[in-house]
């Protein structure tokens, strides 16, 4: 037994940014599921745009909603009680325990750490009560200099609740060891003692090659090496925030290419992950100096700053590129808030994102959107409206913008075909009168397989039926796991907490 007062507590945090953190705690949480733990993850500050909607109508990182899946219980506010959602590079709106509470830049926001820390603490006291061990994950690395006062994240978090930290590095980007020992040479030395241990992550080759190095490690920091986890090709997992541009595409059998412009704030990229893993399906993010050109389908996603989008849209010469599609036959849908931008006008007078004003739309869908202060977050289902039979859709919903419809845009006696209706709240998004244009505020549209295959014959292919979204991340998080079960001592790092796992006997 250990002497942490938090001792249902374990942190995981990371040399770096996408080190490999939240896959390491998915799979943590379910290996402990698996051996009848109840588990809970959490993140104290989550800096993303990628997020999702709880059942009880709040917001957090979409990283803590998929590893309350792989814990098998469901998301909650409590799991990321501090959301940061970058409006632009020095600011950011505050997400506390789910809901929206003031935009702040970068220095107002440190002397808001004291309030944040408060909600954190909050939050993981809950967590603590209602779940047998609590699995924590850091935001980018504890060894940021100019980032240690009143941190809430990383160190400063685990020594506010007393608990352990393992450090995880990723070996695929290079300077393993230069990263884990100088990590923890710049930490204090309270805070080394706290670290109980290390894991390699992302390594591919002999396993015997890198022996010798783990041993120098060892010795070196006095700190044990608690595993080197494979590099999983094609995994799938949803991603924090980073756009994974990896595909699962068969290029002899490529039915339908879709383009995607990345965005200033472009927000909620997993809404593409389905479309990643078709086999038959091109998906290609472009850059702000390339062209939107050779697509059968151009999706404007969403959007964290849209009216500031919609201007870059115009700045890198996507909007004149989406004209020339759509003369020559082709499909664009928007999302969220590229369905905005697709719209006649968007209204902030309220400066709810950035600077107040008006902007013109890009003129295809008629609709007129508002900006207000209380964002819409739902998880909603309903059925898509269009192309035959309805089939069944699911998502969810997060904006602040509201749309009306314009139907006096539309040609005579033709009326305004929704793109979907939703249980319990009526239709949602709508098409162009030519049918070429359409939108819709529902992320996650992709994700039923019948809806994803309705959607691309719209856009002009006939594709096979794939798996659905959940059980393509379930077999994600069942790969995640079995590597953490084959490669991590699970008996060591759970003996760094008071925990006991009814099956304990089964923990390798």
């Amino acid at each position: 037994m250990n002497s942490w007062k938090a001792a249902n507590t374990l942190m995981v945090q990371g040399t770096t940014s996408d080190a490999g953190k939240s896959l390491l705690v998915a799979g943590l949480c379910r290996c402990f599921n698996d051996m009848g733990m109840r588990v809970a993850p959490f993140k104290p500050q989550n800096m993303a745009l990628n997020s999702a909607v709880t059942p009880e109508g709040g917001e957090i990182g979409r990283a803590q909603a998929l590893q309350a899946v792989a814990a098998r219980v469901a998301p909650h506010v409590d799991m990321n009680p501090v959301l940061l959602k970058p409006n632009t590079d020095t600011g950011a709106q505050v997400i506390i325990h789910g809901k929206a509470v003031t935009d702040m830049e970068a220095a107002a926001y440190h002397d808001y750490k004291r309030t944040a820390m408060k909600a954190v603490l909050q939050s993981h006291e809950r967590l603590s009560a209602a779940y047998e061990l609590v699995v924590v994950e850091g935001a980018g690395s504890p060894a940021e200099i100019n980032l240690r006062d009143r941190d809430i994240a990383n160190m400063g978090f685990a020594e506010a609740v007393d608990c352990p930290v393992i450090i995880v590095a990723d070996i695929d980007r290079g300077g393993v060891f230069a990263q884990l020992v100088g990590t923890l040479e710049l930490l204090s030395p309270l805070e080394q003692a706290r670290v109980m241990g290390f894991v390699i992550n992302r390594f591919r080759g002999d396993i015997g090659l890198l022996q010798p190095g783990l041993d120098w490690l060892e010795a070196r920091t006095g700190k044990p090496v608690l595993g080197v986890l494979p590099y999983l090709h094609n995994l799938g997992a949803a991603a924090e925030d980073s756009i994974d541009v990896q595909q699962n595409v068969d290029r002899n059998d490529i039915r339908l290419r879709i383009k995607v412009p990345v965005l200033s704030r472009i927000s909620n990229h997993t809404d593409f992950d389905m479309l990643r893993q078709h086999p038959q399906v091109e998906l290609t993010y472009v850059g702000q100096n390339e062209r939107l050109d050779n697509a059968d389908l151009i999706i404007v996603p969403g959007s964290k700053h849209v009216r500031a989008d919609l201007d870059l849209l115009r700045r890198c010469g996507w909007a004149d590129d989406i004209a020339r599609h759509l003369r020559y036959g082709g499909k664009v849908l928007g999302i969220c808030g590229g369905y905005q931008i697709l719209g006649q006008e968007i209204a902030d007078p309220d400066a709810i994102e950035g600077k107040g004003g008006t902007s013109a739309g890009l003129g295809y869908l008629p609709i007129r959107t508002r900006m207000y202060p209380q964002k819409a977050l739902l998880n909603s289902q309903g059925q898509l409206c269009f192309g035959g039979e309805p089939v069944a859709v699911k998502g969810y919903q997060i904006h602040a913008g509201r749309s009306e419809l314009l139907p006096e845009l539309m040609p005579a006696n033709t009326e305004i075909q929704p793109f979907a209706e939703l249980d319990g709240e009526g239709f949602d998004g709508c098409f162009s009168a030519d049918h070429q244009v359409a939108g819709t505020y529902l992320h996650g549209l992709f994700d039923s397989p019948d809806a994803l295959q309705r959607i691309l014959r719209w856009a002009g292919a006939d594709t096979s039926l794939q798996a659905g979204y959940q059980d393509q991340q379930e077999t994600a998080l069942n790969r995640i796991a079995a590597a953490c079960r084959d490669h991590l001592d699970l008996a060591r790092i759970l003996s760094f907490t008071a925990c006991q796992a009814p099956n304990a006997g089964t923990v390798s």
